[in-house]
């Protein structure tokens, strides 16, 4: 039998792994599309670097911006995008993105296939200790096939005139 709960979820409804700078809202979990995609809704704090540059080994990402302005690289390509606008972030590319407004810039992103939405969980209590366990963070992308770049974050910053 099919519940209201199963066919609608309501703006403050879905579990939530938030960190300093982006909130994740999880709105389709990938065990109610047997792992071909999940649903995120992401919300970037103003002038805010969401995502360093790194670069997934098995997922794409696609990020429909809702409100506010979305920035991304992708690649050697750098993106704005606004309201309506779709920003493909393919795997096996270096990619970042940021909010390129003054206000908070809302984002629906679809991840296929839709394991990687763990990620945002499995991270979120480890960058809210106060000394964040950097082994354990490395443990956590490894798992995921996840690449970052640490060095990224400063020449991100500057150029785009996002907050530190």
């Amino acid at each position: 039998m099919t519940t209201t709960s199963n066919i609608k979820l309501a703006p403050a409804e879905g579990r939530r792994a938030d960190f300093a700078n982006l909130g994740n809202r999880f709105m389709i979990d990938a065990a109610q599309t047997d792992g071909r995609f999940a649903l995120i809704e992401h919300t970037i704090a103003p002038r805010a670097l969401a995502a360093p540059m790194h670069i997934h080994e098995r997922e794409d990402e696609y990020s429909f911006v809702l409100s506010g302005r979305m920035g991304a690289q992708i690649g050697d390509d750098t993106v704005e995008a606004g309201a309506g606008d779709l920003v493909i972030k393919p795997r096996g590319i270096w990619h970042a993105f940021w909010s390129a407004s003054d206000e908070e810039t809302h984002v629906l992103e679809i991840i296929s296939p839709g394991e990687f939405a763990g990620y945002f969980e499995e991270l979120a209590p480890l960058l809210s200790a106060e000394q964040p366990d950097f082994a354990k963070l490395g443990e956590v992308q490894a798992r995921y096939a996840l690449t970052m770049d640490l060095d990224s974050i400063g020449p991100l910053v500057e150029r785009h005139g996002l907050r530190p």
